[in-house]
């Protein structure tokens, strides 16, 4: 019997949305990304600023994949990955996530606590860029990445880890080896800036496929 390919729903660390094994840590939504005729043929890269973040199972609550009149569930190896993309904590599913990670890019920044939409407009000026219809990079110093950010290195998105990278694989995982990590320079950042510096602040980050 062989078995099903992938549907495109995994989500990389740059953002797009690929074909790849693996359900992940993480469900998420940036509205409906698919046909909505049946099929599983993703047409759009995103609709809207909201790019939220939620947990696999709420409230018992079922959600179709492919449906014609649903937003497109996507899935994260990690929130390390979902963070690189772009995605925030939901502020339902995921209360407590997205108030400390509100507050803590809020404390960073040193402005008010955002809300919701606030935080949205702030992150999708920070991962897209609308002249280009493409994903914004930034320059960031090596020296001052915190563990749980992402960063391309010769056009590979690696996952910063103590003084080493781990690159993140096709295949929804990552490297067993890590590559070094270097010590000086700047980087070419995926991760918003505003969610590295509220990493930096302590925000929490899940790392890793579940069991992993």
């Amino acid at each position: 019997m062989s078995t099903p390919a992938p549907a495109r729903n995994r989500v990389r660390p740059l953002g797009d949305v690929v074909a790849a094994p693996g359900r992940g840590a993480w469900m998420g939504n940036r509205g409906r990304l698919h046909d909505g005729a049946g099929t599983r043929e993703v047409r759009r890269h995103h609709v809207g600023r909201a790019w939220i973040t939620c947990a696999l199972t709420f409230r018992d609550r079922r959600v179709r994949q492919w449906d014609p009149g649903h937003y497109t569930p996507l899935f994260f190896l990690d929130e390390a990955v979902s963070f690189a993309a772009g995605h925030r904590p939901c502020a339902e599913c995921r209360r407590p996530a997205f108030t400390a990670f509100r507050d803590l890019v809020a404390v960073a920044a040193g402005v008010d606590r955002p809300s919701a939409p606030e935080l949205d407009r702030l992150l999708h000026s920070e991962r897209w860029d609308p002249s280009r219809r493409a994903r914004r990079l930034h320059a960031y110093p090596w020296a001052d990445l915190p563990d749980g950010a992402f960063v391309l290195l010769d056009d590979e998105a690696v996952l910063v880890a103590g003084d080493g990278l781990l690159p993140w694989r096709p295949d929804n995982t990552y490297a067993v080896q890590p590559v070094p990590r270097p010590g000086t320079g700047r980087a070419e950042l995926l991760t918003p800036p505003s969610v590295v510096r509220a990493l930096r602040a302590g925000l929490p980050v899940q790392v890793g496929a579940p069991g992993g």
